[in-house]
C-alpha cells in the first residue's frame, strides 16, 4: 500500500512542500524497491470488462479529440429499456493501435488499491486528490500540449512514457478565470522520460505534452490534486460572515445615497476584521479537512452497531480528520462532525487515523480498552460516516 509515509518519502517530505510545491516540476526516478502495483493490465482489462463506463468517465482520446463511443463500442438495450455503450475489443484494440489513448477518470473510486494511494496522498497534500488512469501504445500525443488547472502527482506503472514540460504562460491559471493561458513558445524546458515507479510532479498551469514513444505499452496514473486558491478561501470566509446581521441584511438596493454608503461601510468593517484574524488561515484549512465527506462506505451487513468481535477489522474513511487532546478529553473531528471521548480513547483514535485497517482486537489493545468499549467508539464514528467495517464479519 502506498499510504502518506511513502509518499512524504518519495516527494521529499516537509521539504517538497516547502521548497517545491507550487513553484517548480520535479522527477523522483524509482528507487527499486519491490512496491505493489496499484493497477496492472490484468486489472485493468477487468475494470472495463466489469463496470459500464460511459464517456466521458472512459474515453479514447486522440489528437485532443474524443474518440466517438461508436467507433470502439455497441450500443446495448435491455428488455428494460435501458442502454449503454459496450466496448467491442477488436474495435476498441484497433482504436488504440491508431493512435488513440485509453482513460478512465476518478479510477480511485472503483479500484481499491488506487483508492487506498490517494488516500495517503491527500494526508500528505491535505486537499482531495481524483485519480485518473491512462494507457498508450504510440508516439501520437492523446491530447496534444495542454496545462491542467489543478497540480498533478504521475506515478508511471508499465513501460515508459515521454514528457515534454513547457512551464507556465500564465501565474497560477484557474478554471474560472478572466483570460486563458497562451499557448507556449520554444522548445521545452524539460524532456523526461518516466519508467516504471518514476513519479513525475507539476503545478497546475504548467504546459506539457505526453506520448508513448519508447516503443512500449504505457500504463501510468495521474493524482489530481484539488486546488485550495484564494477564491476558495474567501469563499468560506463569506459563509463564516453569514454570522454577521450585517452579511445577512438585504442590501439596500432601493435605500438612499446615504443608507447605501453606510451599508458598504459596515460591510467592509465585517471583512476586514474577519482577514485581521491571524487564525483565519487554520480556520479555514480545519474546515476543509473536518467537513470533507472523505471516501463513504458501506459497513454491511452492520446496520447499527458493531459487535465485539476481536476480529472486526475498521478503517478511516475521512484521510483529514483532526484529532484534538486536552487535559482530561480527545476530540475527534471529520465528515463534517466532532465526537469528544475521555482521554483513555485517544491511541485508539490515533491508530485510526494512520490510515490502515485495524481490528478491534488490535484497537482495544493499544488503548487498553475492552473490545466491547472499542466496538462502542467504533459504532459512533460508522454511524457519523467517518469509519467503515472492510473486514473479520462472519
Amino acid at each position: 500500500m502506498i499510504d502518506s509515509a511513502s509518499w512524504a518519502q518519495r516527494l521529499g517530505g516537509d521539504t517538497f512542500l516547502a521548497q517545491t510545491c507550487f513553484r517548480a516540476h520535479k522527477m523522483i526516478r524509482s528507487n527499486g524497491d519491490a512496491v505493489p502495483s496499484p493497477l496492472t493490465w490484468n486489472d485493468l482489462n477487468e475494470i472495463v470488462a466489469a463496470h459500464r463506463l460511459e464517456p466521458p468517465r472512459m474515453r479514447l482520446s486522440r489528437a485532443g479529440e474524443a474518440v466517438p463511443a461508436t467507433a470502439y463500442s455497441i450500443l446495448r438495450t435491455n428488455r428494460r429499456g435501458v442502454s449503454w455503450y459496450q466496448p467491442q475489443p477488436t474495435e476498441f484494440h484497433a482504436r488504440l493501435a491508431e493512435g488513440a489513448s485509453l482513460v478512465i477518470d476518478a479510477i480511485d473510486q472503483i479500484h481499491p488499491p488506487i483508492r487506498e494511494a490517494a488516500a495517503g496522498l491527500e494526508r500528505f497534500f491535505r486537499t482531495p486528490v481524483q485519480v485518473n488512469a491512462y494507457a498508450s501504445w504510440t508516439a501520437e500525443e492523446g491530447f496534444g500540449t495542454h496545462w491542467d488547472d489543478h497540480d498533478v502527482v504521475v506515478l508511471q506503472l508499465e513501460g515508459s512514457k515521454r514528457w515534454k514540460v513547457y512551464g507556465p504562460t500564465r501565474q497560477a491559471p484557474a478554471w474560472r478565470d478572466v483570460e486563458a493561458p497562451e499557448a507556449p513558445t520554444g522548445e521545452p524546458i524539460a524532456d523526461i522520460v518516466l519508467k516504471g515507479g518514476d513519479l513525475l510532479y507539476l503545478p497546475r498551469g504548467w504546459w506539457h505534452a505526453v506520448s508513448a514513444d519508447q516503443g512500449s505499452a504505457s500504463l501510468h496514473l495521474t493524482f489530481g490534486l484539488a486546488t485550495q486558491t484564494g477564491a476558495e478561501f474567501l469563499g468560506w470566509l463569506c459563509d463564516d460572515l453569514r454570522a454577521s446581521t450585517n452579511v445577512r441584511a438585504d442590501v439596500p438596493r432601493f435605500g438612499t445615497p446615504m443608507e447605501r454608503a453606510d451599508y458598504l461601510d459596515a460591510v467592509r468593517k465585517e471583512v476586514l476584521a474577519a482577514l485581521d484574524d491571524p487564525a483565519a488561515l487554520d480556520r479555514w484549512e480545519r474546515s476543509l479537512d473536518t467537513t470533507h465527506p472523505g471516501r463513504p462506505r458501506l459497513s454491511l451487513p452492520h446496520l447499527a452497531a458493531i459487535p465485539p468481535e476481536p476480529a472486526i477489522t475498521v478503517q478511516l474513511t475521512v484521510p483529514r480528520a483532526r484529532i484534538d487532546q486536552e487535559d482530561d478529553t480527545v476530540t475527534f473531528s471529520g465528515a463534517g462532525s466532532e465526537w469528544t471521548f475521555a482521554l483513555p480513547v485517544a491511541p485508539l483514535l490515533r491508530r485510526l487515523a494512520e490510515g490502515k485497517p485495524a481490528s478491534l482486537a488490535t484497537l482495544a489493545a493499544d488503548s487498553g480498552l475492552t473490545i466491547e468499549q472499542a466496538a462502542e467508539v467504533v459504532a459512533l464514528l460508522v454511524v457519523g460516516q467517518a469509519v467503515a467495517v472492510v473486514g473479520g464479519s462472519q
